[in-house]
């Protein structure tokens, strides 16, 4: 099992998610993270179409580079001459490029070689199969080969995937060797789809978790986004009660919602996904924040 530290960096908003960030600010983020000790960052080609892994890679540049633990993904090629994708409104400022599906042996290696230039650095530790929720068998026969490949050689540390699903983690996690995953807002207080087979399937197997996405895009933060959706009422009613629960401990909802993955033996690290300093330094104090053990028990109840 690879060891990853208790807390990541995800530069998703980095990159653009939804609302455009500026150079300036991203650095400025990265080196507060930096300064508070994170040394574990996860990134992706999807990420701002390229932006996010080159702003990660710059910051980076000048740090020793067995000082930090790097995750990037695979699964979309980057081209400018391909049909324009919707999903690439969901990146502001982003490059002129569009995202193409490729989970193909010779697809994963020109990913990693398209990244590592992006970043300008010389290796990936961590490389996970992103979001193949309708190309398992390509993901099985193609990607997982070339990344084994890989781990077996040197060239990478670990073979991760990353998705916002567990059925098919479950099946990647009994079909082959895998050293990690990310899982995307399946294993929060509002939702805990990863606990009864995954979670326990991962400790047996020596699977590290990654947990990602602890807010669910916002409503156990004082949003009222589920999935980047707007949520439906039960879901916001169930937030309200968890937030009285924790009210009554004097607890923020967000600092529960951070730290509540971090309880499960599989899980080894969290990802903040902040979009500027403030963000971060808010949710650093939420993480430090002491939760009572009585708090624990009721929201598990």
């Amino acid at each position: 099992m690879i060891r990853l530290p208790r807390t990541g960096l995800g530069t998703a908003p980095l990159g653009g998610l939804f609302e455009a960030v500026s150079d300036e600010t991203a650095h400025e983020t990265l080196e507060l993270a930096w300064e508070r000790g994170i040394r574990f960052f996860d990134t992706a080609p999807l990420y701002g179409l390229g932006l996010s892994e080159e702003r990660l890679g710059r910051f980076l540049a000048g740090k020793p580079r067995d000082d930090f633990v790097l995750a990037s993904k695979v699964g979309r090629l980057l081209r400018a001459d391909a049909p324009a994708d919707p999903g690439r409104s969901l990146w502001a400022g982003a490059p002129p490029l569009n995202p193409v599906w490729d989970f193909s042996h010779d697809g994963v290696l020109r990913s990693i070689d398209e990244s590592l230039e992006r970043l300008g650095l010389d290796r990936i530790d961590i490389v996970h199969i992103h979001d193949p929720d309708d190309h398992y068998e390509e993901a099985l026969a193609g990607a997982y080969p070339a990344l084994d490949r890989l781990r077996t050689e040197g060239v990478i540390r670990a073979v991760g995937a990353g998705m916002n699903q567990v059925e098919m983690l479950v099946d990647f996690v009994l079909e082959a060797r895998f050293d990690c995953f990310l899982v995307a807002g399946r294993y929060t207080l509002l939702d805990r789809a990863a606990l009864p087979e995954l979670l326990p399937l991962c400790v047996e197997r020596g699977v590290a978790v990654i947990a990602g996405g602890v807010f669910n895009s916002g409503i156990l933060a004082g949003g009222t986004t589920f999935d980047y959706r707007p949520a439906p009422p039960e879901l916001l009613e169930r937030a309200a009660e968890l937030e009285a629960v924790c009210a009554g401990y004097d607890v923020p909802l967000a600092a529960a919602a951070l730290q509540f993955p971090l309880r499960h033996p599989a899980v080894a690290s969290v990802l903040l996904g902040p979009r500027s300093r403030a963000q971060l330094t808010q949710s650093l104090d939420l993480l430090d924040l002491q939760v009572p053990v009585e708090l624990w028990a009721e929201l598990s109840a």
